[in-house]
């Protein structure tokens, strides 16, 4: 039997998005508490030890795993630090804004420097209709514990470079602090001057050349929603029977549970699959070398 070219995209498998048990959470030698998750998702722990378990016993039949890492800094257009209330008073996590409401006087950006560009991005948001801004709690900051790869996962990641003798096709996103980035093929507005926003056509490539592509990861109502759009978008539509969603490998931000169905259905009507990891293992059990 000819093997197959099964690859698994994980989309930001990241401590901050996991709802951990506290013994997971690390002890801060600055503050002496523990650090929690800043924006975790109701079931992503669970996710992500299904995806865990399904790497240590499918390893062998996967040829190319890619994991996409959300990547902010403090100060980022979808986070608190950059925003004030028409008082001049905080705005709390989970605040949607929109352009009117700026242009109302009801939230600016803290620094009055950047209101024009602001604005300019918020038409051009609600333009494309996908998304309103939304004001998240500082997350995936680069360089902190919240940015790295749930524990378990990793491990096993880890294990199966060290037995197919590859490495890890690591994509980071969401750096650039004037766009929202969920999806990891481009940014929800794409900056001109800055190509990391654009579509990643490298990566775009390199998926289009699997026989079968599993997707998991975080969070089914954002990030894999958005990226898997992005992929079924801008490959041949036959290629969409080609994608397998893992259903139990992803969760919805809590509230946006309909956005995740709507999602799944969307997708299941184009011809991507869904299954559950239990089910994908087969799979990859029967495409070893």
């Amino acid at each position: 039997m000819t093997r197959q070219k099964i690859q698994l995209l994980i989309i930001d498998p990241q401590n901050d998005f996991c709802d951990l048990p506290q013994d997971w959470w690390p002890l801060d030698p600055v503050s002496g508490q523990r650090t929690a998750p800043a924006l975790p998702v109701a079931g992503a722990h669970a996710d992500l030890q299904r995806v865990a378990a399904l790497v240590r016993a499918g390893g062998q039949g996967i040829g190319q795993i890619t994991v996409t890492l959300d990547s902010h800094h403090r100060i980022d257009i979808a986070h608190p630090g950059f925003w004030q209330q028409g008082d001049g008073g905080a705005v709390a996590p989970f605040t949607p804004i929109t352009a009117q409401q700026v242009r109302a006087g009801e939230f600016a950006p803290r620094d009055p420097a950047a209101l024009p560009r602001t604005l300019a991005y918020l038409d051009e948001l609600e333009a494309r209709g996908r998304y309103t801004l939304m004001v998240w709690p500082v997350h995936c900051e680069i360089g902190t514990w919240g940015h790295n790869l749930h524990a378990n996962l990793k491990a096993a990641l880890g294990d199966w470079e060290t037995m197919q003798l590859t490495q890890l096709n690591l994509v980071l996103k969401g750096s650039n602090p004037w766009t929202e980035h969920y999806s990891a093929m481009q940014a929800e507005v794409p900056d001109g001057t800055d190509p990391a926003t654009e579509l990643n056509r490298t990566l775009l490539a390199e998926l289009a050349q699997a026989d079968l592509l599993l997707i998991a990861g975080q969070a089914s109502s954002h990030c894999v929603k958005a990226t898997t759009e992005h992929i079924v978008a801008n490959l041949p539509a036959e290629a969409a029977t080609r994608v397998m969603l893992l259903t139990d490998a992803m969760s919805p931000v809590g509230g946006f549970e309909a956005n995740a169905q709507g999602f799944l259905a969307d997708m299941r009507s184009r011809g991507v699959q869904l299954a559950t990891c239990d089910q994908a293992l087969p799979l990859l059990t029967a495409n070893l070398q």
